[in-house]
């Protein structure tokens, strides 16, 4: 028989596993325990997320943009690297308080949103989530500071668009939902995308619980709230309200594209629906949880928006649309005091239901909509 040399590696391995099994002979068999393979971590129990979409300069310590009062009052100092979206994550894993910023617009959102909701990191399932920031206001509805609860989010960009130059007689705008004819077409499509609904028993659970705070009225605020002499919501200090959503990709501005903002709310929500705010995000970022929701990631039911009036939509009296859009560009007259009210009214919120957690981890806190006179 040929013998096995033993000089390559090979060899030398084969060489062993000989001479471990000649040791072997005449004892008991033995059993060999596979490999202990290193556990994985436990993902961190998050029980509120944050959702905000910008921040200006740096994190803390300067002008503060949506995140930064949420950092540094809420102590979100644990930073978790986010490379696969926008803006790293900041969290107090005591409190169980994550916050996020997912860039300006519906595809920032909507990317940032779902990157979160499938991050292995995280168990996300039994979180709130609150969408808080600023957006413009419509005068008819409130003033700037003010704090709008939203129960629909309507997307202003999933349309058809003809140049107002170029409309058949009789239509008064361009814009018309897509698979229909006309502008407010009845033979409305089912939506795919064009408006959501959040939990509205939560939403009004949250505007009870809020609806009587005293909100900051910063300087500078009632000489611009006087200016809107036709409108005397506008006129009235910063208070919480009810009011929907619409997000759109372009910042508009004008009592026409106003008067739009309305229409398609309306349009959209069947007539339930009440534009109060402008911003771009809202729609996105719903969309991203519904499908997570879907997988049992997140539950869609436990989602929340707030938007803070930053500024109004729309000019007043004796101002042209397109001077006023670009004094805001300037800064925001209410930026500052919509920031603290986005951050009381939703800490109000949150302090809540962490304070009850043991009862709100599995129960949706949920309200009866109030008769109209009742509010």
């Amino acid at each position: 028989m040929k013998m096995l040399s033993c000089k390559t590696p090979m060899r030398l391995s084969l060489c062993a596993i000989a001479a471990a099994a000649l040791t072997a002979c005449g004892q008991q068999p033995s059993t060999t325990e596979a490999p202990i393979q290193d556990a994985q971590p436990q993902p961190i129990e998050v029980k509120f997320v944050v959702v905000t979409m910008f921040e200006i300069g740096e994190d803390s310590g300067d002008q503060a943009g949506e995140f930064q009062l949420w950092k540094e009052r809420q102590q979100l100092d644990t930073r978790f690297e986010f490379k696969h979206s926008y803006h790293d994550l900041f969290m107090n894993e005591e409190t169980g308080v994550l916050g996020m910023v997912t860039g300006i617009g519906t595809s920032h959102s909507a990317g940032a949103a779902m990157a979160l909701g499938l991050d292995p990191r995280f168990d996300l399932s039994k979180a709130y989530w609150l969408v808080a920031g600023i957006a413009g206001i419509d005068p008819a509805d409130a003033s700037i500071g003010s704090a709008a609860w939203a129960d629909y989010l309507v997307d202003g960009d999933l349309a058809h668009e003809i140049d107002a130059r170029e409309i058949p007689e009789g239509w008064n705008t361009g814009y018309f939902a897509r698979h229909t004819k006309m502008p407010n077409d009845p033979n409305k499509p089912t939506p795919k995308g064009e408006v959501f609904q959040v939990n509205g028993g939560l939403t009004e659970w949250a505007y009870q619980l809020t609806k009587d705070m005293e909100l900051p009225d910063f300087d500078g605020l009632e000489a611009t709230r006087s200016l809107y002499t036709d409108h005397p919501n506008a006129q009235r200090k910063p208070f919480v309200l009810k009011g929907d959503q619409l997000a759109g990709m372009t910042f508009w501005h004008g009592e026409l594209l106003n008067q739009w903002a309305n229409d398609w709310v309306d349009y959209w929500s069947d007539g339930n629906g009440e534009f109060v705010t402008s911003a771009m995000e809202d729609t996105g970022t719903f969309m991203s949880l519904s499908f997570l929701h879907n997988i049992g990631k997140v539950d869609k039911n436990r989602v929340m928006v707030l938007r803070t009036g930053s500024n109004y939509t729309m000019p007043p009296p004796g101002v042209t649309a397109v001077d006023n859009l670009l004094m805001e560009n300037e800064g925001y007259a209410g930026l500052d005091a919509s920031l603290e009210s986005a951050y009381l009214v939703g800490t109000k919120v949150m302090e809540t239901i962490l304070a009850d957690w043991n009862t709100y981890a599995d129960e949706i806190p949920h309200a009866t909509a109030m008769p109209e006179a009742a509010q």
